[in-house]
């Protein structure tokens, strides 16, 4: 019985370790590569109305951090640019994300580059 009790913190240590991490939203850089500057930054979680700002304004060409966590990984986001009003990125996955540029041409579409 001794043997099977010093092989149970081990049995215990190799279940945990094999669990699977669970992805979630632990901040991220913002790239501001609009050509305007942004603000009004905001999130919401895909198919939902509640909008959350993230406290962030960068300039056109500059970064900034937006302090945001989330169980979730997948969202929208909206800001105000510059020039050109709202603009609208849907559908982007946050998690693992170290840092996202949005982007804007001059015809108006939007999309988003990870880095």
């Amino acid at each position: 019985m001794t043997q099977a009790r010093a092989l149970l913190p081990i049995a215990a240590a190799l279940a945990l370790s094999s669990a699977p991490a669970t992805a979630q939203v632990d901040g991220f850089t913002v790239v501001n590569n609009t050509r305007g500057a942004i603000s009004g930054l905001s999130v919401r979680r895909v198919g939902s109305d509640e909008w959350l700002p993230l406290q962030v304004a960068p300039a056109a060409g500059a970064r900034a951090r937006a302090r945001f966590a989330d169980a979730d990984c997948a969202f929208d986001l909206r800001a105000t640019v510059a020039g050109a009003g709202a603009v609208m990125w849907t559908g982007v996955n946050l998690c693992g994300v170290k840092s996202l540029a949005l982007n804007r041409d001059s015809a108006g579409r939007s999309w988003i580059d990870y880095e």
